[in-house]
């Protein structure tokens, strides 16, 4: 029984932001990496910040974001982990990824 009662350390690893952006006629999912949330990234001769107003919703773990963007027709993306879920919901290919300042970002639209 010795240990039984050891509390192991909770991490919250690889969890991404995800806020639902709904409108009359389009749904739009705004994905970050949970580290990203706030910062400005600059590269490339771009630059971006990443919105709280916009990516700051419910912090999701790879499976449910993934499931998520599989039914999505609207996908904003930023940082490795979110991007890497858009390539496995298989709704952005690797060709549709730019790079801001060493981040990944991918845009995902619906016809």
């Amino acid at each position: 029984m010795h240990g039984m009662w050891r509390k192991t350390p909770h991490k919250i690893k690889n969890m991404m932001y995800v806020k639902i952006h709904r409108s009359e006629h389009t749904e739009i999912i705004a994905v970050c990496d949970k580290s990203l949330l706030g910062k400005t990234v600059n590269g490339e001769g771009r630059q971006a910040v990443i919105q709280p107003e916009f990516y700051k919703g419910k912090l999701m773990n790879k499976d449910e974001v993934i499931n998520l963007l599989k039914s999505a027709s609207n996908a904003n993306l930023f940082g490795e982990e979110s991007v890497s879920c858009g390539i496995e919901a298989k709704i952005i290919s690797e060709g549709h990824i730019i790079t801001i300042g060493g981040v990944k970002h991918a845009q995902f639209y619906s016809a």
